[in-house]
């Protein structure tokens, strides 16, 4: 190529022989600023997008994630999904574990490696010692401690340390898979339908208990110890109950044919004619009664109550044999006080278990499994379930209740005794303490 003929070239390629390259290398400098500007600051109109979230050491999101520690939630997504339903807190599951480490709440792996092998060990024990029969496992005995001490172990821990203790229990403990076969339950969302009826796996003592469930979600909604299962006024003050605690009825209530759920019966269909007549009764009955063994929710509540808690009261029960004369009025009196007292704190703990028992993944069942029943009840657009629950008026619910009478008992308990902690362990102390003075 001749010199003068690179000279052209060279004219060509060069920006300045374009009358235009000044213009457009100002506007490729106008892009690269902006650019520049906006990869340098991704937030340049000046939105702050956390403002309204919690700073690390919040107390209100310290006690929400040891409440959710304690119920054996650990995973960060459903925690900041939780916190946002049930508390207005918006944090993301990464700022869910920052928080979380700044508390030092450690999961199970983590505080099973850096406890004192003595405190793991007591805990373990003193759970073991709750359950004489030795039917709970080793997962509902993992989950019981969290529930009662926020301490979170591993399972493989508990499982070791339950069979090195006692390892009569696993060969002894009575199969669960013995069960009646069941078709798939359908159910639209919580509040779609409850499901109630009563336990007299205790009523040989004195103790029967009516309980209610919700279908969708599994959850306990209710569990009362009660004089007489049987007795339509307990049954239909229950029910009431349950409706002023939630500020609504079910679209449907599910009982088995007893006598005594006539009461139950009429307060359904007459609250959904007052409060939602837009649901015709003829199409979609306000309640429906079952046989028993087609009760599926609350007759399946029922086996793991027995399991998990039944049969022990009952060894507790008779622990009181030398001290308990059941043909003396007093006896019999006190002892009812006393030990319905008792057995009531026991089912409401036993509800908050049960409750927050995270259940195993079953891909053939249609409602919410792999989670615990609290979860999926709060959570429940998130596992495509829809809020069935009819508002009703708070205030003529209550004039539907009956008072409750405070007895001589509650004033000896209270007063002299000064109100003291009940447990099956101290539960006959407790009733002797308390004779003299009925």
């Amino acid at each position: 190529m001749a010199d003068s003929e690179t000279e052209i070239a060279a004219q060509l390629l060069s920006p300045d022989s374009d009358p235009d390259s000044a213009e457009d290398s100002a506007n490729q400098e106008e892009v690269l600023t902006i650019r520049s500007r906006t990869n340098d600051n991704n937030n340049w109109a000046g939105k702050n997008q956390y403002q309204d979230r919690p700073p690390i050491g919040d107390e209100t999101v310290h006690k929400a994630l040891l409440e959710y520690h304690r119920r054996n939630i650990t995973n960060k997504q459903t925690i900041s999904d939780l916190l946002k339903v049930e508390h207005g807190i918006i944090l993301s599951a990464s700022s869910v574990t920052r928080h979380k480490r700044h508390w030092n709440i450690k999961g199970s792996r983590v505080t099973t490696a850096i406890m004192e092998e003595l405190d793991k060990r007591q805990l373990v024990f003193d759970e073991m010692a709750k359950d004489p029969n030795a039917k709970r496992g080793p997962k509902t005995v993992k989950e019981n401690i969290a529930l009662i001490s926020g301490v979170h172990l591993t399972r493989e821990y508990v499982e070791q340390t339950m069979c090195d203790q006692h390892p009569e229990g696993f060969t002894n403990r009575e199969p669960t898979a013995k069960k009646i076969k069941r078709g798939v339950l359908v159910c639209l969302g919580p509040h779609h339908e409850w499901s109630g009826d009563g336990h007299d796996k205790l009523t040989a003592i004195g103790f029967p208990i009516w309980g209610v469930r919700d279908v969708w979600s599994g959850r306990w909604l209710g569990l009362w110890v009660v004089p007489n299962n049987r007795f339509k006024d307990t049954i239909g003050y229950l029910f009431l109950k349950l409706v002023y605690e939630y500020g609504g009825i079910p679209i449907q209530m599910t009982t088995d044919c007893g006598s005594e759920l006539v009461m139950v019966y009429g307060f359904a269909n007459a609250l959904r004619e007052a409060f939602a007549d837009d649901i015709p009764i003829d199409q979609v009955a306000a309640h429906q009664f079952l046989q028993s063994i087609h009760n599926i929710t609350i007759e399946r509540g029922w086996l793991w109550l027995r399991l998990d808690w039944g049969d022990n009261v009952k060894i507790f029960w008779d622990a009181g044999n030398m001290i308990y004369n059941s043909t003396n009025p007093i006896h019999y009196d006190l002892s009812q006080w006393l030990w319905s007292k008792l057995i009531q704190a026991e089912l409401d703990a036993l509800r908050d278990k049960f409750n927050n028992h995270r259940t195993r993944k079953d891909h053939i069942k249609l409602l919410p499994s792999g989670v615990s029943s609290n979860v999926a009840f709060s959570l429940y657009q998130k596992y495509g379930g829809s809020n069935g629950l009819l508002p009703v008026d708070k205030k003529i619910i209550k004039k539907l209740m009956e008072e409750i009478v405070c007895g001589k008992g509650q004033q000896v308990f209270n007063v002299i005794l000064g109100a003291p902690q009940l447990t099956m362990s101290n539960v006959w102390d407790v009733f002797q303490a308390m004779l003299p003075h009925m």
